[in-house]
């Protein structure tokens, strides 16, 4: 979306794909054209142009990007590059600098409230650091510095990411599972060179990096004649090569296909390159890839690195390259660096060059003929200390006002791995396609050149129902689709579960536990890159809507995963850094907090948080028993219903003890015992009040379809009696309380209050028959919460702040209660849309995406939460995948628009619907 208006660009793009006039009338996307691009009049539906206010302004205009584009001085519009998604010019510069949240940035009395918490803490980390040599699962001291550089990553799911930035660099790497290395390694980049009549006319690597290594290269490219433009997973950068008439298009692509549980799974990036000659003079043009073996840190040190070239020829296509072979413990990896040769292509290489020297032999072997030398045989390993690269080369012909296509390819194999701990083995995903040996990247290589047009056709038949619908903001549809970076991105891990692996005692009265844990293995990703805990579960009930919508099986397996941990206990004792107080790491049948740390042994020892002892927190048995409910109703799967019923009545009846009076609402306990873990609770509360009535509902739901009758009438009995005691301890006619407290903050606006009818209505329920929440008092709350949290806030334009007071200044009460949490205002928009307040949804979750994305700099690394000013907290963060609620909302909304029959799926248990489970989801992909 760039300064200009891209429905004008020389695209290439489908007129279907095209923007049309934002003052069309609202087409949508009906979801029983599964596949179709064709679009569907549906005139009673509530597009956010029909509900803005008058004297609003459309803010459906494409070419609003901010002032992303304002630098770019080119005229290209590069081969295909779509009109929607998040577009930067390489040479703009974020004016707004921000810093991590540190120690500084709390308030006297907050400081003063934690300061027995930060002395326990400054003890743990001492001990983790310096004595076992470890890093702590969240480092308060050595926070990742802000860097505003992230592009889209490289990598399908659970194998590893590459994250390139958007100006080209290789920035961010996640090889060893978990495990973040945020560095630029300078020898892996592209170079052009063009030749006309035999003479090489222009050389030039494709970076702005002016580095005080490689020094005989040509650096320092031109940045206001590219750009980048990012729709996830693929990613396109324009060059205007200047006064060659020559444009480069580079399309990266990486294999995040929705209800694919094969090739979603593999370490493996495409990039296409599209050359087009705008002159009257044939060309010649090579691109040359380079990259170094390793990142030139620690791991290279010992030496032992080396490269060979290879070839593969297979079912009549050649792929060419370089394997860079880096056998270092305990996680050992080769890297492919490859190219598709066709009959109009040369592919050349070099084996082997020093990336810490000056780079003159390679430049000047590129340079003499636009070809590499190609020697055979492979390079001699390294030494101590010693650096090795190499790059692989594509060269082709351009005829005057032709184009030409060269295509690379990406991909690791590091089939084995350990955690932290090495106490075990585990394989990866992709390892049941391509094998366990450490043989198969030139195998990957040659199916990821020979496939990726099947995956861009699937990847549009995915988004183009999104992208075609006029209904929708511009960005909206680059927040939908890149936000989901972090599936992939969040440390995530995707492993294969061997059969004597489960435990028979425990998994026995789950049916469905093995054949889902052994057919789609199991699922691990971080809370956040810096928040380094696989699958935290208060988290992940805003995340999970992106997982349940796209890889169904995979938010099955994460659910039996956490099941299994449930049933489980570990009576260690340990000292909780808040309280001060020793207690179990995990007690029988309370939900964990998390499955583990990568620089441990995660689903072995599970709860790495120990910074309140979360057994006694008020939100995780309910939120379990919410996503339980939601997953059976998104997905039909009765099986699943019937597994997880007893682990349901499990931790209900370990939450009963919360109510404390017996009134049928439980009680918080006077600390952070929630998922806000700064934040004071005492009481009867909004949120975890109303998730509790959510979750007794659900309970009377799930009793229906189980048979269960004595089950139904006890927490229908609850329920009635919880609703009385909600409204009357909490509403106060506008909203509800934060909490029943005696301080002055119990009166705050929380912006999360209706979190538990979010649910229940992302569920069918919570409506008509199964009110929970008076209908009038919901739409109350949000209309009071969109006024003061949003609207009172930083002048609307940056989300939802946390905590707001009655008189309109936020509630700085806590450290958590003036933050803006970015995965909580999608969830929040989500359930706006849900109550009908469609148009107030879309301004709240544009504040943040703008904030985010345009503002602060911070695009593929959305943070778990900022403030109003300075500072931002916990980058790359889980809880914003939530934006997939909205798009669960949009489509339900819609769906209630147009009913229609519902078809029985064989599985689904259909008693009690309002619609059938699987039906909301019907439009989401050709599955």
């Amino acid at each position: 979306v760039g300064t200009q208006d891209p429905g004008n660009m020389e695209t290439g793009v489908p007129a279907s794909e095209q923007i049309s006039s934002a003052k069309g009338d609202a087409q949508l996307y009906h979801p029983e054209a599964i596949g179709s691009t064709e679009a569907v009049q549906v005139t009673d539906f509530e597009s956010p142009e029909d509900c803005r206010r008058q004297n609003e302004p459309v803010y459906c205009n494409p070419e609003d990007s901010g002032q992303l584009m304002a630098s770019y001085e080119g005229k290209a519009r590069g081969y295909q590059v779509p009109p929607f998604g998040w577009r930067i010019c390489l040479a703009h510069e974020f004016a707004e600098k921000r810093k991590p949240f540190q120690a500084d940035n709390i308030s006297l009395s907050n400081l003063v409230k934690h300061l027995g918490m930060g002395l326990r803490y400054l003890k743990w980390w001492y001990r983790k650091t310096q004595v076992e040599k470890k890093t702590p699962f969240i480092d308060m001291f050595n926070c990742v510095p802000l860097r505003q550089i992230y592009g889209c990553p490289l990598g399908g799911i659970g194998g590893g990411t590459i994250t390139r930035g958007w100006r080209g660099q290789f920035c961010r790497w996640q090889l060893n599972p978990g495990m973040y290395q945020h560095q630029t390694v300078i020898a892996d980049q592209f170079t052009v060179c063009l030749r006309r009549e035999g003479r090489t006319v222009y050389q030039q690597v494709l970076s702005l990096e002016r580095p005080s290594v490689l020094r005989s290269w040509n650096w320092g490219l031109c940045g206001y004649f590219a750009f980048y433009h990012a729709l996830y997973p693929r990613a396109w950068t324009v060059y205007q090569l200047p006064g060659q008439n020559v444009t480069l298009t580079c399309r990266q692509i990486t294999p995040i296909l929705p209800h694919d549980y094969q090739d979603s799974s593999l370490p493996v990036g495409v990039f296409v390159w599209d050359v087009e000659n705008e002159g009257d003079e044939a060309v010649d043009v090579s691109i040359m890839f380079s990259m170094r073996n390793g990142l030139g840190g620690g791991d290279d040190a010992p030496g032992g690195l080396w490269n060979e070239p290879f070839c593969l020829e297979q079912d009549g296509e050649t792929v060419q390259g370089l394997l860079l072979h880096h056998p270092t413990l305990p996680n050992p990896y080769t890297m492919a660096v490859a190219a598709r040769l066709t009959a109009d292509t040369t592919v050349t290489h070099i084996t082997a060059f020093d990336p810490d020297n000056t780079g003159q032999q390679v430049w000047q072997d590129l340079l003499q003929d636009g070809q590499l030398d190609s020697p055979a045989g492979q390079s001699t390993p390294t030494q101590k200390g010693e650096g090795i690269a190499g790059a692989v080369c594509v060269s082709s012909k351009l005829p005057p006002r032709g184009q030409c296509r060269l295509e690379f390819s990406l991909a690791w194999d590091m089939p084995r791995i350990m955690f932290g701990a090495k106490g075990q083995v585990h394989y990866r995903r992709y390892t049941r396609f391509f094998g366990r040996d450490g043989d198969a990247a030139p195998a990957m290589s040659h199916y990821a050149l020979c496939r990726y047009t099947v995956w861009e056709d699937r990847i549009s038949a995915w988004q183009s129902p999104v992208l075609n619908d006029r209904s929708l903001p511009a960005w909206y549809k680059s927040a939908l689709f890149n936000e989901l970076y972090f599936l992939a991105d969040g440390g995530t891990v995707w492993l294969e579960v061997p059969e004597n692996s489960l435990p028979e005692e425990l998994g026995g009265s789950m049916s469905q536990l093995r054949p889902i844990l052994q057919d789609y293995g199991r699922f691990g990703y971080l809370e956040g890159q810096e928040y380094r805990m696989y699958n935290t579960y208060d988290v992940h009930f805003y995340a999970s809507f992106a997982l349940v919508m796209l890889w169904p099986k995979l938010e099955l397996s994460l659910q039996y995963d956490m099941a299994l941990a449930t049933l489980r206990e570990d009576l260690t004792r340990r000292r909780y850094l808040m309280s001060g107080v020793m207690a179990p790491v995990k007690r029988k049948n309370v939900i964990p907090h998390d499955i583990g740390d990568p620089d441990d042994e995660p689903w072995l020892r599970v709860n790495a948080y120990l910074i309140h002892d979360t057994a006694d927190w008020k939100d995780l048995n309910l939120k379990f028993v919410l996503q339980v409910y939601r997953d059976y109703y998104l997905t039909g799967d009765q099986g699943f219903l019937k597994d997880m019923w007893p682990v349901c009545l499990a931790v209900m009846e370990s939450e009963m003890k919360f109510d404390k009076d017996h009134d049928g609402l439980i009680e918080n306990g006077g600390y952070a015992d929630q998922t806000y873990d700064g934040w004071v609770t005492t009481g009867p509360s909004a949120y975890c009040g109303g998730l509790w009535l959510a979750a007794v509902a659900v309970m009377v739901q799930m009793a229906l379809l189980c048979g269960a009758q004595d089950v139904q009438d006890k927490f229908s009995s609850i329920l009635s009696r919880g609703q009385e005691a909600y409204e009357r301890l909490l509403w106060n006619g506008r909203y509800y309380n934060y909490d029943s407290s005696s301080q002055p903050q119990s009166r705050s606006v929380m912006s999360d209050q209706c979190a538990g009818q979010w649910f229940l209505r992302a569920c069918g329920l919570g409506e008509g028959d199964t009110e929970v929440f008076p209908t009038p008092h919901v739409v109350r709350a949000l209309q009071t919460i969109f006024e003061l949290n949003v609207q009172a806030f930083a002048g609307g334009a940056m989300g939802a702040v946390n905590g707001m007071q009655p008189h309109g200044v936020p509630d700085r009460s806590s450290v958590q209660s003036d933050e803006v949490w970015v995965g909580v205002v999608y969830g929040l928009a989500a359930t706006m849309i849900q109550e009908g307040l469609i148009w107030e949804g879309f301004q709240t979750a544009e504040g943040c995406y703008r904030t985010v994305w345009e503002r602060l700099g911070l695009a593929f690394q959305t943070p778990e939460a900022y403030c109003q000013q300075r500072v931002f907290r916990s980058l790359a963060y889980m809880r914003p995948l939530s934006i997939w609620a909205m798009q669960l909302a949009l489509q339900q909304q819609q769906h209630k628009k147009a009913p229609r029959p519902i078809v029985e799926q064989g599985r689904g248990l259909r008693t009690g619907l309002k619609c059938g489970p699987k039906d909301a989801l019907t439009n989401l992909s050709p599955e």
